[in-house]
């Protein structure tokens, strides 16, 4: 008896359902599936170009099913280019959106921090607050201790990634660690000062702040330079 297919979580829709090639009738051609699940795996790793890690933990998949999804959705798409067949998008054990138990949408929010307040420099912070936000309001906050040196190249990006993060509010942050942070799947704003918890709060009211880097000098624990 085969084991039944857990739920993958997916975000992306198809543009279009159906692809054939140009010029010749649907009809009598022969015809791939693709399913939702596969396409959101390419969706994650060759459009977004998430690792693989990040890339599992946002379709609630262990690292090795992630990598046989999209091993497939590959050798899909290669048979319907090299053989010309319709591309069909459809199907697959999925559930769309990352809700809580309740269906109410749900985000979590890092900022690098020391003595509760914005650390003005990301490879030196002291901890990081973790708020938990449902249905845009924070319903929980919690810390994360940081490395001793929580740069880059200190792993703290695969853990923030794999206690729900996906926005990162920081002051300055270095090009580095900003990519490395980005193959996770973190989003990345910088330019934030002040308590880290009004710092969460102002952009849940809908304060903006600057994507990207800003850190335009090596320090230790983040040696690249904007």
């Amino acid at each position: 008896m085969s084991r039944p297919l857990c739920e993958r979580h997916i975000r992306c829709s198809p543009a279009a359902a159906v692809f054939k090639p140009a010029g010749i009738p649907a009809a009598g051609l022969p015809e791939t599936v693709l399913g939702l699940d596969e396409l959101e795996a390419l969706s994650l790793a060759d459009y977004d170009g998430l690792y693989q890690e990040a890339a599992a933990m946002r379709m609630g998949v262990s690292r090795q099913t992630f990598g046989r999804i999209l091993e497939s959705a590959h050798r899909k798409i290669a048979a319907a280019l090299i053989e010309g067949r319709v591309l069909r998008i459809e199907g697959g054990a999925v559930v769309r959106g990352q809700d809580n138990a309740q269906g109410v949408p749900t985000m979590k929010i890092a900022i690098p921090a020391r003595d509760g307040n914005v650390d003005g420099h990301f490879g030196h912070c002291a901890y990081f607050s973790v708020f938990t936000v449902e249905d845009g309001r924070i319903t929980a906050e919690d810390k994360v201790e940081s490395p001793e040196t929580c740069g880059c190249k200190s792993g703290i990006a695969g853990e923030l990634a794999r206690s729900g993060v996906t926005k990162l509010i920081a002051g300055n942050i270095g090009e580095g660690a900003v990519h490395v942070l980005g193959s996770y799947g973190i989003e990345v704003l910088r330019g934030a000062s002040g308590p880290v918890r009004e710092v969460a709060e102002s952009y849940l009211a809908g304060r903006t702040f600057e994507t990207g880097a800003n850190c335009s000098a090596e320090h230790e624990g983040c040696q690249h330079r904007a």
